[in-house]
């Protein structure tokens, strides 16, 4: 007859559900735990204790330290009784012996009762927290215990519980206690009160094992999933593709008659599922995922400013069926895809590529090949406009404007994005290798403006240098930065020793300059640069074979006007004058006269008072010598004796 003790370890084995082991183990961790309570013993004493499971026999052992007379019996033990456990146990050594106190077994029962239980029911708890968390992402059923305003509590094996908050119930749905509920392990978690199990209907990962579960082609990996997106209780949109060719992914997903997907949308109280099919380009994938509607173009742009962004054209009946209510079907399409969604109407987007073209410089050509055709354009937006009727040649001669506008737009976006990428990975590989190892708190500046970089996740010395480089702007826009932390982040600049960075400017931003020789200017473009810098009429320059000195004639600018005495005679050289010009020269003589006014003012520094000098008059007659085939200036000034002009050449 087998032994009460083993009947009820037995017992406790089928009633937890834990191993053998485990249920053992914290049987002997008990009976040392009442040893030590049962003979008042240290915790730094090492005590162990070994249970038999078919006697239930409990021996205790017990280190205690060798001595030649026994004064303690709990710590002390004689070299005789030493040398029963260990025969090379000598005086002073510690030794583990016997120590079972005599009833141990009756008086061990009740103070092990409490420690046992506190045991075995942390094995049971551990065991919960392992078993579910293997289940992380898997369907599992239960029965609702409890249902009240925050939520259900539903019973699981292993005598655990599971938590489902309202925000995890597909809007709509009702449970009563006693009712069996399907979710999905979302999180598990232990805290004090054993592990604790989350729940939910409304995670996507619910609709996707539950397709595994209902279509055998996606549980045997015939038919993938690509994307799932959702809204719960309401709508859902599932992309699948088939990896196997002669295989139709949409048809094994609904079933014949839809009986596959009718069971799944039954389980999700009535939500309605749209299957598509994926497909590796973006513009046909997203003109699926915008079905039921139908679209006439898809065009993407990958580098605009909020993200990858497509512009849907779709038929102006259709748009409200492309949007949906309340914009669902367009948001659920663009969490599909992954791509930003702009959805407009084909009158919509032709004003829209009218516009463009016609205002956006960079597409100068094409305005100008496409003038015919922008005039039809016009044409049918305005007996659209008055409540005309298109025929469907009309609207195909529409949507294939818009298409060339798009796409030339598309490629010019292209173009930018990359020369900035290049401009970007120039300045990069400038910059000095060590500065993208400097942290951005060793770079020398303030500790304050070291914190306040940081915090806007400028953590290197490089990328505070390449962001100064090309938009230092948006450093003084960080809040708490001013004028003292940016002119310190400056003399950092100019202060770095590897720095070659102000040479990257100069190559970066400005236009590549040419030097000119001096001798390879012409005399027109010196006397024009002598035009700009003096600001007065263009004096003729004097050719190279005939040497002569050119006027210099200096601005009256805070002195007093001065007479202007004879000078020399300033020569044109043929060279300066094209055959039409000299043939229209009169042959005797070219004159043209004009007078300029100067007035200059002069400070007084002992009154402190200004004056206006008198105005002076001048006059510059220039005429053409037939004989030696130049232009002569001559400047006339008015004598103070107002007798009349004098000349001088």
């Amino acid at each position: 007859m087998r032994n009460e003790f083993a009947l009820a370890f037995n017992e406790v084995l089928e009633e937890k559900g834990l191993p053998r082991d485990v249920i053992q183990k914290a049987l002997e961790s008990a009976m040392a735990s009442a040893y030590r309570r049962s003979v008042n013993a240290s915790n730094a004493q090492r005590v162990e204790s070994k249970v038999d499971t078919e006697t239930g026999k409990v021996t205790i052992f017990a280190e205690k330290e060798v001595v030649e007379e026994v004064q303690d019996d709990r710590t002390e033990v004689t070299l005789e009784e030493a040398q029963r456990y260990d025969v090379e146990a000598t005086l002073g050594s510690m030794v583990l012996v016997e120590s079972t106190p005599k009833n141990f077994g009756r008086v061990a029962a009740q103070t092990a009762r409490q420690v046992i239980q506190q045991r075995i029911r942390d094995a049971e708890r551990q065991a919960q927290l392992d078993h579910y968390a293997e289940q992380m992402g898997e369907i599992i059923s239960g029965v609702v215990q409890a249902a009240n305003a925050q939520g259900l509590t539903i019973g699981l094996d292993m005598k655990a519980e599971g938590t489902m908050m309202r925000k995890d119930l597909i809007p709509g749905e009702r449970f009563h206690v006693h009712d069996r509920v399907r979710a999905l392990v979302a999180e598990v978690k232990d805290s004090n009160r054993g592990p604790q199990i989350l729940l939910s209907r409304t995670h996507r990962n619910f609709l996707r094992r539950l397709l595994e579960t209902e279509v055998p082609e996606i549980f045997h990996g015939i038919v993938e999933i690509r994307s799932i997106t959702r809204e719960p209780g309401q709508r859902a949109k599932v992309a699948v593709s088939a990896t196997q060719t002669g295989i139709d992914p949409v048809g094994a997903c609904v079933g014949l008659r839809g009986v596959r997907i009718q069971a799944i949308v039954r389980e999700l109280h009535d939500e309605k599922i749209d299957v598509i099919e994926w497909h590796q380009d973006p513009g046909q994938f997203i003109a699926r995922a915008i079905s039921p509607a139908k679209v006439t173009g898809v065009y993407l742009n990958e580098f605009a400013e909020g993200g990858r962004t497509a512009t849907v054209v779709v038929p102006e009946d259709q748009l409200s069926l492309a949007i949906g209510r309340d914009g669902q079907n367009a948001r659920l399409a663009a969490k599909l895809t992954g791509w930003r969604i702009d959805i407009k109407s084909l009158p919509e987007a032709a004003g829209d590529s009218l516009y463009r073209l016609q205002n956006d410089p960079t597409l100068g050509e094409m305005l100008t090949h496409e003038q015919e055709k922008i005039v039809k354009v016009e044409e049918y937006l305005a007996k659209k406009a008055n409540g005309g009727i298109l025929t469907p040649e009309n609207y195909d001669f529409i949507s294939k404007f818009i298409d060339r506008i798009e796409k030339r737009s598309f490629l010019r976006s292209k173009e930018e994005e990359t020369a900035e990428k290049q401009r970007s990975e120039k300045l990069r590989s400038q910059v000095p290798p060590s500065f993208f190892n400097t942290n951005i708190l060793d770079s020398g500046l303030p500790e304050h403006v070291n914190y306040i970089l940081q915090e806007a996740g400028y953590n290197t010395l490089a990328e505070l240098v390449l962001q100064m480089l090309q938009q230092p702007d948006d450093i003084l826009r960080l809040n708490g930065m001013g004028p003292r932390a940016m002119k310190s982040i400056e003399e950092l600049m100019t202060t770095l020793p590897d720095r070659v960075l102000a040479e990257t400017v100069v190559e970066e931003i400005a236009a590549p300059e040419v030097e000119t020789p001096v001798e390879e200017f012409t005399p027109e473009e010196t006397a024009a640069v002598v035009e700009k810098i003096l600001d007065i009429p263009q004096p003729e320059i004097i050719s190279e074979e005939q040497p002569q000195d050119i006027v210099e004639i200096e601005p009256a600018i805070g002195k007093e006007p001065q007479e202007v005495e004879e000078s020399e005679t300033v020569k044109e050289s043929e060279e300066e004058l094209t055959f039409d010009e000299l043939f229209a020269l009169n042959a005797d003589k070219a004159a043209f006269g004009f007078e300029e006014e100067e007035e200059t003012e002069d400070s007084d520094t002992t009154k402190g008072k200004k004056k206006k000098d008198k105005k002076k008059k001048q006059s510059v007659e220039v005429t053409y010598d037939d004989e030696e085939d130049i232009l002569i200036f001559r400047k006339k000034h008015k004598r103070d004796d107002e007798s009349g002009w004098s000349e001088w050449g």
